[in-house]
Protein backbone atom coordinates (compact mmCIF):
# COMPACT_ATOMS: atom_id res chain seq x y z
CA UNK A 1 0.00 0.00 0.00
CA UNK A 2 3.01 2.54 1.07
CA UNK A 3 4.71 1.43 -2.37
CA UNK A 4 1.36 2.75 -4.18
CA UNK A 5 0.96 5.49 -2.36
CA UNK A 6 4.89 6.78 -3.04
CA UNK A 7 3.90 6.33 -6.92
CA UNK A 8 0.86 8.42 -6.79
CA UNK A 9 2.93 11.22 -4.80
CA UNK A 10 6.00 10.84 -7.70
CA UNK A 11 3.16 11.14 -10.31
CA UNK A 12 1.60 13.91 -8.78
CA UNK A 13 4.99 15.72 -7.98
CA UNK A 14 5.93 14.66 -11.31
CA UNK A 15 2.78 15.99 -13.12
CA UNK A 16 3.44 19.63 -11.41
CA UNK A 17 6.61 19.90 -12.36
CA UNK A 18 5.28 19.22 -15.71
CA UNK A 19 2.42 22.28 -15.50
CA UNK A 20 5.29 24.88 -13.93
CA UNK A 21 7.63 23.66 -16.75
CA UNK A 22 4.42 24.78 -19.22
CA UNK A 23 3.66 27.90 -17.61
CA UNK A 24 7.00 28.98 -16.73
CA UNK A 25 9.82 28.02 -19.48
CA UNK A 26 9.69 30.47 -22.35
CA UNK A 27 8.63 28.94 -25.69
CA UNK A 28 11.19 28.71 -28.31
CA UNK A 29 10.91 31.61 -30.79
CA UNK A 30 11.00 30.24 -34.64
CA UNK A 31 14.44 31.38 -36.67
CA UNK A 32 14.24 33.69 -39.96
CA UNK A 33 12.88 30.77 -42.47
CA UNK A 34 15.18 32.70 -45.10
CA UNK A 35 18.74 34.05 -45.19
CA UNK A 36 18.97 37.28 -46.49
CA UNK A 37 22.20 39.11 -47.44
CA UNK A 38 23.83 40.98 -44.19
CA UNK A 39 23.46 44.32 -46.17
CA UNK A 40 19.67 43.69 -47.18
CA UNK A 41 17.43 46.62 -47.58
CA UNK A 42 13.77 46.61 -48.82
CA UNK A 43 13.28 48.61 -51.50
CA UNK A 44 11.01 52.45 -50.91
CA UNK A 45 7.24 51.22 -50.69
CA UNK A 46 7.78 47.56 -50.29
CA UNK A 47 7.09 48.23 -45.87
CA UNK A 48 3.64 50.08 -46.86
CA UNK A 49 2.89 47.55 -49.82
CA UNK A 50 3.38 44.40 -47.39
CA UNK A 51 1.28 46.82 -44.41
CA UNK A 52 -1.82 46.97 -47.29
CA UNK A 53 -1.26 43.01 -48.49
CA UNK A 54 -1.55 42.06 -44.34
CA UNK A 55 -4.86 44.30 -43.85
CA UNK A 56 -2.97 46.20 -40.89
CA UNK A 57 -5.17 48.63 -40.91
CA UNK A 58 -8.41 46.57 -40.75
CA UNK A 59 -8.08 45.47 -37.49
CA UNK A 60 -5.49 48.02 -36.22
CA UNK A 61 -7.33 51.25 -35.79
CA UNK A 62 -10.27 51.60 -34.29
CA UNK A 63 -13.27 53.69 -35.62
CA UNK A 64 -12.44 57.03 -35.56
CA UNK A 65 -8.99 56.65 -34.21
CA UNK A 66 -5.32 57.38 -35.25
CA UNK A 67 -4.21 54.30 -38.12
CA UNK A 68 -2.76 51.52 -37.08
CA UNK A 69 -2.89 52.95 -33.07
CA UNK A 70 -5.14 49.86 -31.78
CA UNK A 71 -8.26 49.85 -29.71
CA UNK A 72 -10.63 47.86 -31.67
CA UNK A 73 -12.88 45.58 -30.66
CA UNK A 74 -12.22 42.40 -32.05
CA UNK A 75 -15.54 39.75 -30.97
CA UNK A 76 -14.54 36.14 -30.71
CA UNK A 77 -16.20 33.36 -29.38
CA UNK A 78 -14.16 33.91 -25.99
CA UNK A 79 -14.98 36.93 -25.57
CA UNK A 80 -14.24 40.45 -26.86
CA UNK A 81 -10.19 41.31 -27.76
CA UNK A 82 -8.97 44.13 -28.30
CA UNK A 83 -6.28 44.97 -31.06
CA UNK A 84 -3.20 46.74 -29.88
CA UNK A 85 -1.43 49.72 -30.88
CA UNK A 86 1.14 49.06 -33.62
CA UNK A 87 2.46 52.38 -33.78
CA UNK A 88 6.27 52.93 -32.39
CA UNK A 89 5.02 54.65 -29.73
CA UNK A 90 7.83 53.12 -27.14
CA UNK A 91 4.78 53.29 -23.71
CA UNK A 92 1.98 51.97 -25.76
CA UNK A 93 3.31 50.79 -28.75
CA UNK A 94 5.79 48.74 -30.57
CA UNK A 95 8.29 51.28 -30.26
CA UNK A 96 10.46 48.82 -27.99
CA UNK A 97 10.38 46.11 -30.06
CA UNK A 98 13.59 44.30 -31.90
CA UNK A 99 12.97 42.61 -35.18
CA UNK A 100 12.91 39.33 -33.53
CA UNK A 101 10.24 40.15 -30.71
CA UNK A 102 8.35 41.63 -33.91
CA UNK A 103 9.34 38.32 -36.39
CA UNK A 104 7.51 36.00 -32.62
CA UNK A 105 4.25 38.16 -32.66
CA UNK A 106 3.78 37.35 -36.61
CA UNK A 107 5.18 33.96 -36.77
CA UNK A 108 4.89 32.43 -33.28
CA UNK A 109 1.67 34.62 -31.65
CA UNK A 110 4.27 35.65 -28.88
CA UNK A 111 4.88 39.66 -27.93
CA UNK A 112 8.12 41.08 -26.84
CA UNK A 113 7.62 39.78 -23.26
CA UNK A 114 6.73 36.20 -23.90
CA UNK A 115 3.05 36.41 -23.44
CA UNK A 116 0.90 34.46 -26.03
CA UNK A 117 -0.97 36.42 -28.02
CA UNK A 118 -5.08 35.57 -28.69
CA UNK A 119 -5.25 34.07 -32.31
CA UNK A 120 -7.71 36.89 -33.45
CA UNK A 121 -3.84 38.06 -34.74
CA UNK A 122 -3.84 35.73 -37.16
CA UNK A 123 -0.03 34.10 -37.34
CA UNK A 124 -1.21 31.04 -38.33
CA UNK A 125 -1.52 32.47 -41.58
CA UNK A 126 1.16 35.18 -41.10
CA UNK A 127 3.59 32.47 -39.85
CA UNK A 128 3.93 31.68 -43.91
CA UNK A 129 5.30 35.04 -44.89
CA UNK A 130 8.31 35.53 -46.45
CA UNK A 131 11.26 37.11 -44.34
CA UNK A 132 11.61 39.97 -46.64
CA UNK A 133 8.28 40.98 -46.32
CA UNK A 134 8.67 40.54 -42.52
CA UNK A 135 11.80 43.02 -42.28
CA UNK A 136 10.10 45.37 -44.71
CA UNK A 137 7.15 45.86 -42.47
CA UNK A 138 9.32 45.95 -39.54
CA UNK A 139 11.20 49.00 -40.84
CA UNK A 140 8.01 50.76 -42.05
CA UNK A 141 6.06 50.48 -38.75
CA UNK A 142 9.51 51.77 -37.01
CA UNK A 143 10.51 54.31 -38.92
CA UNK A 144 7.89 55.52 -41.39
CA UNK A 145 4.45 55.50 -39.42
CA UNK A 146 4.23 58.21 -36.66
CA UNK A 147 4.39 57.20 -33.12
CA UNK A 148 0.73 57.41 -31.31
CA UNK A 149 0.76 57.49 -27.90
CA UNK A 150 -2.60 55.42 -27.13
CA UNK A 151 -3.04 53.19 -24.50
CA UNK A 152 -5.73 50.71 -25.60
CA UNK A 153 -7.72 48.77 -23.72
CA UNK A 154 -6.33 45.26 -21.83
CA UNK A 155 -8.29 42.25 -23.08
CA UNK A 156 -9.89 40.44 -20.00
CA UNK A 157 -11.65 37.08 -20.77
CA UNK A 158 -13.41 35.29 -18.48
CA UNK A 159 -12.25 31.91 -17.08
CA UNK A 160 -10.67 29.87 -18.43
CA UNK A 161 -9.69 31.56 -21.36
CA UNK A 162 -7.47 34.66 -19.36
CA UNK A 163 -4.94 32.00 -18.81
CA UNK A 164 -3.16 32.72 -21.65
CA UNK A 165 -0.79 30.22 -20.91
CA UNK A 166 -3.25 27.55 -22.52
CA UNK A 167 -2.95 29.16 -25.83
CA UNK A 168 0.78 27.41 -26.29
CA UNK A 169 -1.50 23.96 -26.15
CA UNK A 170 -4.05 25.28 -28.66
CA UNK A 171 -0.56 26.19 -31.03
CA UNK A 172 0.54 22.55 -30.87
CA UNK A 173 -2.92 21.90 -32.40
CA UNK A 174 -3.56 24.57 -34.75
CA UNK A 175 -0.19 25.30 -36.32
CA UNK A 176 -0.01 22.80 -38.48
CA UNK A 177 2.95 22.55 -40.56
CA UNK A 178 6.71 24.68 -40.71
CA UNK A 179 6.65 28.34 -41.19
CA UNK A 180 7.71 29.75 -44.35
CA UNK A 181 6.14 29.54 -48.11
CA UNK A 182 6.49 26.54 -50.08
CA UNK A 183 4.85 27.00 -53.83
CA UNK A 184 3.30 24.32 -55.68
CA UNK A 185 4.97 25.41 -58.20
CA UNK A 186 2.11 25.52 -60.83
CA UNK A 187 3.52 28.68 -62.02
CA UNK A 188 4.90 31.94 -61.18
CA UNK A 189 1.93 33.66 -61.48
CA UNK A 190 -0.32 30.97 -59.57
CA UNK A 191 3.04 30.55 -56.59
CA UNK A 192 2.32 34.35 -56.13
CA UNK A 193 -1.08 33.97 -55.73
CA UNK A 194 -0.90 31.55 -53.63
CA UNK A 195 1.71 33.44 -51.66
CA UNK A 196 -0.48 36.03 -51.34
CA UNK A 197 -3.60 34.10 -50.43
CA UNK A 198 -1.67 31.59 -47.64
CA UNK A 199 0.38 34.49 -45.65
CA UNK A 200 0.06 38.11 -45.43
CA UNK A 201 -3.49 38.18 -47.19
CA UNK A 202 -4.65 34.99 -44.45
CA UNK A 203 -7.76 34.35 -46.81
CA UNK A 204 -8.19 31.33 -44.27
CA UNK A 205 -8.83 33.12 -41.34
CA UNK A 206 -12.59 33.96 -43.07
CA UNK A 207 -12.74 31.25 -45.41
CA UNK A 208 -11.54 27.95 -44.00
CA UNK A 209 -13.68 26.07 -41.43
CA UNK A 210 -13.29 26.03 -37.81
CA UNK A 211 -12.22 23.07 -36.65
CA UNK A 212 -13.58 21.48 -32.85
CA UNK A 213 -10.35 23.43 -31.42
CA UNK A 214 -11.60 26.99 -33.55
CA UNK A 215 -8.82 26.44 -35.22
CA UNK A 216 -8.40 27.02 -38.87
CA UNK A 217 -9.40 23.64 -40.70
CA UNK A 218 -7.07 24.23 -43.51
CA UNK A 219 -4.33 27.18 -43.79
CA UNK A 220 -2.91 26.34 -47.16
CA UNK A 221 -3.10 24.09 -50.33
CA UNK A 222 -3.59 20.90 -50.02
CA UNK A 223 -5.26 20.17 -47.07
CA UNK A 224 -8.81 18.99 -47.41
CA UNK A 225 -10.71 22.36 -46.02
CA UNK A 226 -8.65 25.31 -47.34
CA UNK A 227 -10.74 28.07 -48.66
CA UNK A 228 -13.84 25.59 -48.51
CA UNK A 229 -16.21 28.43 -46.54
CA UNK A 230 -17.26 29.02 -43.03
CA UNK A 231 -19.13 31.63 -40.82
CA UNK A 232 -17.97 34.93 -39.87
CA UNK A 233 -19.96 37.61 -37.55
CA UNK A 234 -23.06 36.14 -38.79
CA UNK A 235 -22.13 36.33 -42.48
CA UNK A 236 -21.32 33.61 -44.99
CA UNK A 237 -17.72 33.62 -46.06
CA UNK A 238 -18.38 30.95 -49.10
CA UNK A 239 -16.04 28.49 -50.55
CA UNK A 240 -13.59 30.58 -52.81
CA UNK A 241 -11.21 27.74 -53.69
CA UNK A 242 -11.88 24.23 -56.02
CA UNK A 243 -14.53 23.12 -58.33
CA UNK A 244 -17.36 24.17 -56.35
CA UNK A 245 -16.51 27.27 -54.96
CA UNK A 246 -18.64 30.66 -55.09
CA UNK A 247 -16.80 32.24 -57.50
CA UNK A 248 -16.43 29.16 -60.26
CA UNK A 249 -18.38 31.02 -62.76
CA UNK A 250 -16.69 33.73 -62.91
CA UNK A 251 -13.29 34.22 -64.77
CA UNK A 252 -9.53 35.04 -63.53
CA UNK A 253 -10.33 38.55 -64.78
CA UNK A 254 -14.01 39.06 -63.24
CA UNK A 255 -12.31 37.52 -59.84
CA UNK A 256 -9.35 40.13 -59.86
CA UNK A 257 -11.39 42.68 -61.02
CA UNK A 258 -13.85 42.08 -57.83
CA UNK A 259 -10.71 42.06 -55.81
CA UNK A 260 -9.29 45.34 -56.66
CA UNK A 261 -12.97 47.05 -56.89
CA UNK A 262 -15.50 45.32 -54.92
CA UNK A 263 -17.67 44.63 -57.56
CA UNK A 264 -17.72 43.14 -61.16
CA UNK A 265 -20.19 42.00 -63.55
CA UNK A 266 -21.74 39.19 -60.85
CA UNK A 267 -21.12 40.49 -57.26
CA UNK A 268 -20.48 43.63 -55.19
CA UNK A 269 -18.53 43.57 -52.24
CA UNK A 270 -20.37 43.41 -48.80
CA UNK A 271 -19.75 42.96 -44.61
CA UNK A 272 -16.34 42.15 -44.10
CA UNK A 273 -15.01 41.14 -47.23
CA UNK A 274 -15.76 45.29 -48.04
CA UNK A 275 -13.24 46.16 -45.72
CA UNK A 276 -10.92 43.96 -46.92
CA UNK A 277 -11.23 45.37 -50.52
CA UNK A 278 -10.98 49.06 -48.63
CA UNK A 279 -8.22 48.85 -46.64
CA UNK A 280 -6.12 46.39 -48.31
CA UNK A 281 -6.72 44.71 -52.19
CA UNK A 282 -7.33 48.12 -53.36
CA UNK A 283 -3.87 48.95 -52.96
CA UNK A 284 -2.17 45.87 -54.45
CA UNK A 285 -0.88 46.15 -58.05
CA UNK A 286 -3.23 44.74 -60.15
CA UNK A 287 -0.58 41.87 -61.32
CA UNK A 288 -1.01 40.92 -58.03
CA UNK A 289 -4.68 41.15 -57.87
CA UNK A 290 -4.55 39.04 -61.25
CA UNK A 291 -2.29 36.09 -59.36
CA UNK A 292 -4.59 35.44 -56.57
CA UNK A 293 -7.58 35.05 -59.08
CA UNK A 294 -4.93 32.68 -60.90
CA UNK A 295 -4.34 31.04 -57.85
CA UNK A 296 -7.94 30.72 -56.53
CA UNK A 297 -9.33 29.51 -60.02
CA UNK A 298 -6.43 27.32 -60.81
CA UNK A 299 -5.47 28.83 -64.08
CA UNK A 300 -3.31 31.52 -65.40
CA UNK A 301 -4.33 34.47 -67.24
CA UNK A 302 -2.96 36.95 -70.00
CA UNK A 303 -4.25 39.86 -68.45
CA UNK A 304 -2.25 42.99 -67.32
CA UNK A 305 -4.69 45.11 -65.92
CA UNK A 306 -7.97 44.72 -64.22
CA UNK A 307 -11.36 47.01 -63.82
CA UNK A 308 -10.91 48.63 -67.28
CA UNK A 309 -13.06 51.94 -68.12
CA UNK A 310 -16.78 51.32 -67.07
CA UNK A 311 -18.76 51.18 -69.99
CA UNK A 312 -22.70 50.75 -70.95
CA UNK A 313 -23.36 47.11 -71.38
CA UNK A 314 -26.83 45.17 -72.83
CA UNK A 315 -29.07 43.86 -69.73
CA UNK A 316 -28.07 40.12 -69.77
CA UNK A 317 -30.51 37.75 -70.45
CA UNK A 318 -31.77 35.20 -67.90
CA UNK A 319 -30.29 31.64 -68.19
CA UNK A 320 -31.62 28.40 -68.31
CA UNK A 321 -32.09 28.05 -65.11
CA UNK A 322 -33.89 31.29 -64.57
CA UNK A 323 -35.91 31.51 -67.51
CA UNK A 324 -38.96 30.42 -66.03
CA UNK A 325 -38.78 32.98 -63.55
CA UNK A 326 -38.12 36.24 -65.95
CA UNK A 327 -41.07 34.82 -67.89
CA UNK A 328 -43.31 34.76 -64.99
CA UNK A 329 -41.90 38.69 -63.69
CA UNK A 330 -42.38 39.92 -67.20
CA UNK A 331 -45.83 38.25 -67.43
CA UNK A 332 -46.74 39.97 -64.43
CA UNK A 333 -50.04 38.06 -63.94
CA UNK A 334 -52.28 39.42 -60.63
CA UNK A 335 -52.30 35.83 -59.69
CA UNK A 336 -48.48 35.96 -58.88
CA UNK A 337 -47.03 35.01 -55.24
CA UNK A 338 -46.70 37.94 -52.99
CA UNK A 339 -42.87 37.96 -52.60
CA UNK A 340 -42.94 37.99 -57.13
CA UNK A 341 -45.19 41.31 -56.79
CA UNK A 342 -43.45 42.58 -54.47
CA UNK A 343 -39.84 42.28 -56.15
CA UNK A 344 -41.77 43.50 -59.41
CA UNK A 345 -42.54 46.62 -57.34
CA UNK A 346 -39.42 47.16 -55.46
CA UNK A 347 -36.36 45.42 -56.84
CA UNK A 348 -37.19 44.57 -60.75
CA UNK A 349 -35.89 48.19 -61.71
CA UNK A 350 -32.12 47.62 -60.52
CA UNK A 351 -31.93 43.82 -60.41
CA UNK A 352 -34.36 43.33 -63.29
CA UNK A 353 -36.61 40.05 -64.26
CA UNK A 354 -33.58 37.99 -64.72
CA UNK A 355 -32.27 38.36 -61.91
CA UNK A 356 -28.72 39.53 -63.48
CA UNK A 357 -28.52 42.83 -62.30
CA UNK A 358 -26.23 45.63 -63.93
CA UNK A 359 -22.64 44.44 -64.09
CA UNK A 360 -20.53 46.74 -61.45
CA UNK A 361 -23.38 48.45 -60.41
CA UNK A 362 -26.50 46.18 -58.82
CA UNK A 363 -25.03 42.54 -58.19
CA UNK A 364 -26.69 39.11 -59.38
CA UNK A 365 -29.28 37.74 -57.04
CA UNK A 366 -29.47 34.49 -59.30
CA UNK A 367 -26.67 32.46 -57.57
CA UNK A 368 -25.38 35.10 -54.91
CA UNK A 369 -24.20 33.24 -51.99
CA UNK A 370 -25.38 36.24 -49.82
CA UNK A 371 -28.95 35.84 -50.96
CA UNK A 372 -28.78 31.72 -50.63
CA UNK A 373 -26.40 31.40 -47.85
CA UNK A 374 -26.97 30.03 -44.81
CA UNK A 375 -26.96 32.99 -42.66
CA UNK A 376 -29.99 34.91 -43.27
CA UNK A 377 -29.23 37.85 -41.15
CA UNK A 378 -27.32 39.64 -44.04
CA UNK A 379 -30.03 39.49 -46.66
CA UNK A 380 -32.17 40.92 -44.66
CA UNK A 381 -30.35 43.25 -43.10
CA UNK A 382 -29.65 44.94 -46.56
CA UNK A 383 -33.50 44.72 -47.32
CA UNK A 384 -34.45 45.90 -44.25
CA UNK A 385 -31.18 48.88 -43.71
CA UNK A 386 -29.98 49.42 -47.55
CA UNK A 387 -26.63 49.08 -48.70
CA UNK A 388 -22.92 50.65 -49.46
CA UNK A 389 -20.92 49.83 -51.99
CA UNK A 390 -17.43 51.97 -50.92
CA UNK A 391 -15.10 53.70 -53.75
CA UNK A 392 -12.04 52.71 -54.40
CA UNK A 393 -9.35 54.24 -56.57
CA UNK A 394 -10.09 52.59 -59.57
CA UNK A 395 -13.98 53.09 -59.52
CA UNK A 396 -14.52 55.57 -57.03
CA UNK A 397 -18.09 55.73 -57.70
CA UNK A 398 -19.94 55.27 -53.89
CA UNK A 399 -22.92 52.98 -54.62
CA UNK A 400 -26.01 53.41 -52.46
CA UNK A 401 -29.31 51.10 -52.02
CA UNK A 402 -32.15 52.21 -49.64
CA UNK A 403 -33.40 50.49 -47.35
CA UNK A 404 -37.28 48.99 -46.95
CA UNK A 405 -37.60 49.14 -43.61
CA UNK A 406 -40.72 51.55 -43.57
CA UNK A 407 -42.23 50.63 -46.61
CA UNK A 408 -42.30 46.72 -45.78
CA UNK A 409 -43.87 45.21 -43.18
CA UNK A 410 -42.12 42.15 -41.61
CA UNK A 411 -44.20 39.47 -43.59
CA UNK A 412 -44.03 41.26 -46.49
CA UNK A 413 -40.10 41.39 -46.43
CA UNK A 414 -39.87 38.10 -45.56
CA UNK A 415 -41.98 37.16 -48.72
CA UNK A 416 -39.63 39.22 -50.76
CA UNK A 417 -36.39 37.41 -49.05
CA UNK A 418 -38.02 33.77 -49.55
CA UNK A 419 -39.07 34.76 -53.13
CA UNK A 420 -35.24 36.08 -53.89
CA UNK A 421 -34.23 32.50 -52.19
CA UNK A 422 -35.95 30.63 -54.52
CA UNK A 423 -36.26 32.65 -57.79
CA UNK A 424 -34.03 32.19 -60.75
CA UNK A 425 -32.83 28.32 -59.54
CA UNK A 426 -32.12 28.99 -56.19
CA UNK A 427 -32.62 26.80 -53.95
CA UNK A 428 -32.65 27.80 -50.19
CA UNK A 429 -34.89 27.49 -47.39
CA UNK A 430 -37.67 30.11 -47.23
CA UNK A 431 -37.23 33.24 -44.43
CA UNK A 432 -40.09 33.68 -41.35
CA UNK A 433 -42.22 36.85 -40.08
CA UNK A 434 -39.87 36.03 -36.75
CA UNK A 435 -36.66 35.89 -38.72
CA UNK A 436 -37.40 39.49 -39.98
CA UNK A 437 -38.62 40.74 -36.16
CA UNK A 438 -36.11 39.45 -34.67
CA UNK A 439 -33.37 41.52 -37.29
CA UNK A 440 -35.54 44.51 -37.07
CA UNK A 441 -35.71 45.20 -33.45
CA UNK A 442 -31.93 45.12 -33.42
CA UNK A 443 -31.56 47.74 -36.11
CA UNK A 444 -30.16 50.76 -35.44
CA UNK A 445 -32.90 52.51 -37.01
CA UNK A 446 -35.37 50.64 -34.61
Amino acid sequence: MMKLLRIIAGLVALGIVALLAFVFIPVQRTAPTETLAADWQPEPGHGQYVMHAADCVACHTAEGGEPLAGGRPIASPMGTIWSSNITPDAETGIGGWSLDDFRAALVDGIDDEGEHLYPAMPYENYRHMREGDIRALYGYLMNEVAPVRNAVAQTSLEFPYNLRFGIRAWNWLALSGKAGFTPAGASEMRDRGQYLVEGPGHCAACHSPRDQYMAQDGTQAGEANFLAGSVVGGWDAPAIYGAGSSIAGWSVEETAAYLATGRNAHSTANGEMALVVEHSLQYLTDADNLAIAAFLKGQDSDATAVAAPMKAMAEAEADAAGKATAEMLTEASPDMPLGARLYLDNCSGCHFVTGKGAPEIFPELAGNSLVTGSETGPLISIILNGAEVAPTARRPMHLVMQGYAERLDDAEIAELASFLRSAWGNKAPAITTGDVAALRSKSPAH
